[in-house]
């Protein structure tokens, strides 16, 4: 994208308060992001792994692929230390006969082979993984629900990617997946991508604009939710409330489809964008997931630089009209949670994993590659 959007990061009318911004300049902010990288990766490998090169092996291949993506983001000459080196012999060893990245049994294919995937290409810089990589590709591709499962453009689920399991789609697979064919080359014009955007359209609260499902027009936020898949599902579940069928919008999604409809070639201009943005401004938050409190925080961080850094956003204006320097006061709110051992962990919220130290550490050193100014 060529524009710059000028957009907020909090909502005054929900009461969130922004972090302090401590650092009052780049070199104040890098400075802050080098020490903090440093006590990260320290804790990734002196604790973290196994002795085996393993990160968390219950999770199959996926959290050592994200520890070693977001070591290598940050220290690419890392790639020939014995840690990263035992990590990837252990993503390699997962390479399965039909091309996915997981471990035997795996009901996570997609999501395992997604983030392996993101590891092997930060890896890869004398091509020695290109094999692996252009099979995971196909299997990749090959798993997207399509007219191979036997649906049509009009199913709700068509473009999506799930677990890779045959349960629905939803949009945080579909997220990792398109992040994968991103980092493996594709453009915007790639078919995948391109279905792939008729199932990330579906899932955003506005009417109209792609979203030709029965939920399009209850909420019409221009936020995003789980999956229009299998009759709808939001995380956002209140028990108090009735939403009269209304499939309620949240924020870590919300940065997923904003993430890829950009990666679909979607611009500033078009009204999916723009109503995303709208949401991103009302209910803006550094402090928790919009939605859903401290669940997903984790991750919620890590997709919301990256999508603001895919959309070249510099300055966010929030709903009172107040600027911020989102990178600044990412880089603040993430240096400030840091335990002393360099990990990071979810105190609020165990869900999705956040209480897995691995994990947290990766999502938050992926999240501080583009606090940097």
């Amino acid at each position: 994208m060529t524009t710059t959007l000028i957009f907020g990061t909090v909502s005054a009318a929900s009461g969130q308060q922004a972090a302090q911004v401590a650092f009052q300049s780049p070199e104040q902010t890098n400075a802050a992001i080098d020490k903090s990288v440093d006590l990260a990766i320290g804790f990734l490998k002196n604790r973290g792994q196994a002795d085996n090169g393993a990160f968390s092996p219950e999770s199959g291949v996926a959290v050592t692929g994200l520890c070693v993506r977001a070591i290598l983001e940050h220290r690419p000459t890392d790639v020939n230390s014995p840690s990263i080196k035992k990590a990837i012999a252990v993503i390699l060893e997962n390479v399965q006969p039909d091309g996915g990245i997981y471990a035997k049994g795996s009901t996570h294919r997609n999501y395992e082979t997604s983030v392996a995937v993101g590891a092997l290409v930060a890896a890869n810089q004398e091509g020695q993984y290109e094999s692996q990589l252009k099979r995971a590709e196909a299997f990749l591709k090959g798993i997207q629900w399509d007219e191979s499962e036997g649906i049509e453009p009009s199913d709700p689920a068509y473009g999506g990617a799930g677990y890779g399991s045959h349960s629905r789609p939803d949009l945080s697979n579909t997220s990792f997946m398109l992040d994968a064919l991103v980092d493996l080359g594709n453009d915007s014009n790639d078919e995948a991508i391109q279905k792939a955007l008729r199932f990330v359209s579906r899932t955003q609260n506005l009417a109209g604009h792609g979203n030709d499902t029965p939920h399009a027009d209850k909420e019409n936020d221009g936020g995003f939710y789980y999956t229009p898949a299998a009759g709808g599902e939001t995380k956002v579940v209140d028990p108090q409330q009735d939403n009269g069928g209304a499939l309620r919008s949240y924020g870590s999604m919300t940065y997923a489809g904003l993430k890829s409809m950009i990666y679909a070639g979607l611009t500033a201009d078009d009204p999916r964008v723009a109503a995303a943005m709208d949401f991103i401004q009302k209910n803006y938050s550094l402090s928790e997931n919009p939605g859903i409190g401290q669940q997903g925080l984790y991750y919620y961080y890590h997709t919301f630089g990256k999508a603001l850094d895919a959309a070249e956003i510099r300055v966010l204006t929030d709903a009172s009209g107040n600027n911020h320097n989102w990178k600044r006061e990412l880089a603040t709110t993430l240096t400030s949670q840091q335990q002393a051992d360099g990990s990071w962990v979810n105190d609020g919220s165990g869900r999705w994993m956040e209480g897995n130290r691995n994990l947290v550490t990766a999502y938050s050193l992926l999240a501080l590659k583009y606090c940097r100014e």
